[in-house]
């Protein structure tokens, strides 16, 4: 029986199926253990899924997600080569499930562990803040930063750090957890200590060096100098004066600097910066002469004076004393504040101690000076009252300057407790110049000198042995006031009274009571004018008492017999007690 064509065809498509399927059966599929990377080719890209060639019975799929960028593009191509985790796989059934996320995720931990058995570097970018420190991208797998471990020192603005790549060391790795830990302080500590051996074997005094400012205190700043951190003193900052550091730096500001000290073995280094530019105070002296007038800038205020730049580093003082040559200061605040451009007159220069003595009111003439030459003592002026006290009462002369009339030269008589008993403020008053005081600064006037003193009359007006009649104008325990005329008293001593004793002059006279007395004693020099009732009494013949309440003989009754009344009066009651 002849085989057909047909038939022929047959056997060979059976016999090729066979060998297939007996090829399949002994296929060697070892190396696809599970949890394993192996190395595949893309055969198709579909919408969900893209499927790998491992050499399986049949090809792995991965979500296509797993190929897909942060846009959502797929970045895979059939025929390309792929390394793979061969996540699970099914013999019997011929499947497999494979990913690319964890092969890529394994690689990078073998790699980590490598870096770290090798003390190597990685970079990473830093994602997000999170409790305790950073979350830390290094390529793929997350890694956590602790706030310890960002820098050498606090770091101010923590979110700053936040995506920005950095250098780490790796601390600790569990693959088993993904768990990774990293550290940029051991990084910086082990750079630091390697510029800091270069920087020590390179360092003198003298140098100049380039820094970057690390911390600020009210003393001084910090500078990192790469390894080594430095001190510049506020005192070496400037030559003028400044309160603050703040006031001419910043955190992390880049200085060029001068090394003034430097001791190796306690590796310290002290700083300047004013030491970049000459000093201005050499030959201060010959710069700003004696007497020399400028303009300077009020830059401080202290309860002693102010303070004046004169240029960038050179300051001088304005003593409050010599602010004003009229006005008494409390407080500098008063004539200037800081920021005003004023002339000052230099008094003195002291280039050792760095010091200028400037003045304010030199500027203009000491009015003073002109007062004294303009008022002479004698003269006579009028102005009006700006203040009463109770010692007297300033009236206004010159700007700034007040002539005093003191309470008791106001009335050569009157006795004046309070200047506010004849004056008010704003009420012009004529008065006399006695005093111009230029070094107290003293003006003094006298409304009482515009006439004579009555009391230089007094002598010739009352000799001793005349008789006067007076006012009583007051009564003490030791005598009487007698007001003889118009601001001349005199007194009656309680001795020259009465011959007899008297407990008190209170109980035989009264005020405004008019008496007639003889005049004992009388000085011009010491006000004073003595008189006794006493002696007019001694004088005076004794005349015949009248009885009954009837006259004397000639009928009539003088102001002495009255007075001898009285006191005899006062003296038999004496007796009868």
């Amino acid at each position: 029986m002849e085989k057909t064509e047909e038939t022929v065809e047959s056997q060979e498509m059976e016999m090729s199926f066979e060998a297939a399927l007996e090829d399949y059966l002994n296929s060697d599929f070892g190396d696809l253990d599970e949890g394993t990377i192996v190395s595949g080719e893309v055969v198709k890209v579909g919408k969900d899924h893209v499927l790998v060639d491992v050499n399986f019975k049949s090809e792995g799929q991965i979500p296509v997600s797993e190929f897909a960028d942060a846009e959502g593009a797929v970045s895979v191509n059939v025929g390309d080569k792929v390394d793979v985790f061969v996540v699970n796989k099914d013999e019997a059934e011929g499947t497999i499930f494979l990913s690319r996320e964890r092969a890529k995720r394994m690689q990078l931990f073998d790699k980590l562990e490598e870096f770290q058995e090798q003390d190597g570097v990685v970079t990473g970018r830093i994602i997000r803040r999170i409790k305790g420190g950073y979350t830390v991208d290094l390529g793929g797998v997350e890694a956590f930063l602790p706030g310890s471990h960002v820098d050498l020192r606090p770091v101010p603005d923590m979110d700053a750090l936040v995506d920005n790549e950095y250098e780490f060391k790796i601390l600790k790795i569990n693959r088993r957890r993904s768990n990774v830990i990293v550290s940029r302080r051991v990084l910086l500590e082990e750079q630091r200590a390697e510029q800091r051996e270069k920087l020590l074997e390179t360092i003198e005094e003298g140098q100049i060096v380039t820094g970057k400012v690390k911390n600020i205190t009210e003393y001084g700043v910090f500078i990192d100098l790469g390894g080594l951190d430095g001190l510049l003193h506020i005192t070496d900052m400037s030559w003028k004066r400044i309160k603050h550091p703040k006031e001419m730096v910043q955190l992390g500001d880049d200085l060029e600097l001068k090394i003034l000290n430097f001791d190796k073995e306690g590796q310290k280094v002290s700083l300047g910066l004013k030491q970049l530019v000459p000093d201005p105070w050499e030959n201060i002296a010959e710069k700003y002469p004696q007497d020399a007038r400028y303009t300077g800038t009020v830059t401080n205020l202290a309860d002693y004076g102010a303070f004046v730049e004169l240029e960038s580093g050179v300051e001088g003082l304005v003593h409050i004393s010599e602010m004003s040559w009229t006005r008494k200061l409390r407080h500098p605040s008063q004539m200037v504040k800081v920021g005003d451009e004023v002339d000052v007159i230099v008094l003195g220069v002291d280039q050792e101690k760095k010091r200028i003595s400037l003045g304010m009111k030199q500027v203009s003439p000491n009015p003073w000076d002109v007062v004294a030459e303009k008022y002479p003592e004698g003269t006579v002026l009028e102005g009006s009252i700006k203040n009463i006290t109770e010692f007297g009462v300033f009236i206004g002369i010159e700007e700034g300057i007040d002539g005093l009339i003191h309470v008791s030269d106001i009335s050569w008589t009157k006795k004046i407790r309070h200047p506010s008993e004849v004056y008010k403020v704003g009420d012009s008053v004529q008065a006399k110049v006695l005093t111009v005081d230029k070094e107290n600064e003293k003006f003094t006037l006298g409304v009482k000198q515009l006439t004579e003193d009555p009391w230089t009359q007094v002598p010739a007006k009352y000799p001793v042995g005349q008789m006067v009649t007076g006012v009583v104008t007051n009564i003490t325990d030791f005598g009487l006031f007698v007001e003889v005329e118009e601001g001349i008293e005199g007194l009656v001593h309680v001795s020259e009274i009465s011959r007899k004793k008297i407990k008190s002059p209170s109980e035989i006279f009264k005020e405004n009571e008019t008496i007639e007395a003889k005049v004992i004693h009388v000085s011009a020099d010491e006000r004073r004018l003595g008189l006794s009732i006493k002696q007019t009494q001694e004088d005076e013949p004794r005349k015949p008492k009248s009885y009954g309440g009837a006259p004397a003989e000639n009928g009539n009754t003088t102001l002495g017999d009255l007075l001898r009344e009285k006191l005899e009066a006062a003296s038999s009651e004496e007796e009868s007690e």
